[in-house]
């Protein structure tokens, strides 16, 4: 069985649903902390004038480290309004634009409270959109105990997994001798980025990777999965 493991981030981007396809066990590490200026809590879309964040102000100031499962949304700003206005110019005239805005706009009618829930909740429903069948757990409700890649080899260890699946940057971390005593074997994504219709392309000079993936849903819908299973391995 293969495993793999992510924070849960904001719309994610294309590499992060494409090393889920490539697992049959999936773990949120809503335990791990919480990295300001990082992708838990932004990401990005295409405009025709490049590409802009959509960032969810978040509650830190003299909070010191926080787990991500319990950062909290600023709702003090009107943050939903203008992401929501964003994705609509943006993606108004995509061709699948009908098929997925009205889960935008039941989602940014809601006030949420906790940043991991509302990531959550999209990556859920952008799994269900691209036919991912995955099965996903959290860690928070695994009872690790473990750090850095004994957290790895004990989640591992948790849900029987004999494969471990890590982005390429894990090895510029990982302890690879931990996995190789443990019995479990180590494995790294590779991620080519696809090419795909772009709003605001005039060729495909004009092509714009590591969007978020909703920039992949508006623009070729159920040719989604497709698109993205052609990336790597």
């Amino acid at each position: 069985m293969v495993l793999s493991v992510h924070q849960p981030q904001y719309i994610p981007w294309l590499g992060y649903f494409h090393k889920m396809m490539r697992s049959d066990v999936f773990v949120f590490l809503d335990n791990v902390q919480y990295k300001p200026r990082e992708f838990q809590n932004r990401n990005k879309i295409r405009t025709r004038e490049g590409s802009i964040w959509l960032s969810v102000p978040v509650v830190t100031k003299g909070l010191g480290r926080q787990k991500i499962m319990d950062v909290k949304i600023d709702n003090s700003v009107d943050w939903r309004a203008e992401h929501l206005k964003s994705i609509r110019s943006c993606y108004g005239r995509a061709e699948f634009f009908g098929r997925y805005f009205p889960f935008f706009e039941e989602l940014y009618a809601k006030s949420w409270s906790g940043l991991s829930d509302l990531n959550i909740a999209i990556i859920e429903y952008m799994v269900k959109e691209m036919s991912i069948e995955t099965g996903i757990y959290f860690e928070s409700r695994l009872g690790i105990e473990s750090k850095k890649t004994d957290r790895i080899i004990e989640i591992c260890g948790k849900l029987k997994a004999g494969i471990y699946l890590s982005g390429s940057g894990g090895r510029d971390y990982l302890e690879e001798e931990k996995f190789a005593a443990s019995g479990i074997r180590l494995e790294y994504q590779e991620f080519a980025h696809p090419g795909y219709r772009q709003q605001f392309m005039k060729d495909a000079g004009d092509f714009i990777p590591y969007m978020s993936a909703l920039d992949l849903l508006f623009n070729e819908g159920p040719r989604s999965r497709e698109i993205l299973n052609s990336a790597g391995r």
